[in-house]
């Protein structure tokens, strides 16, 4: 039986943490950042975990 490749493009956007837990980074920090306030900026650039829905199919595209 061949290796399971992990998927190119989830491993260039999901991060797994030593617990297990998935980060992503948010969305909306590529352009109009002259528009925005620094203080959502600020909140945008933050990782966030990935929610519960999502977990299992982004852990097996991952490969775990």
């Amino acid at each position: 039986m061949p290796k399971q490749k992990t998927h190119s493009g989830s491993k260039k956007r999901f991060k797994v943490t030593g617990s297990g837990k998935i980060m992503k980074q948010q969305a909306g920090m590529r352009h109009n950042l002259e528009v925005k306030p620094a203080k959502r900026k600020a909140r945008l650039n933050e990782d966030l975990t990935l929610a519960k829905a999502d977990r299992k199919a982004v852990k097996k595209l991952l490969g775990r």
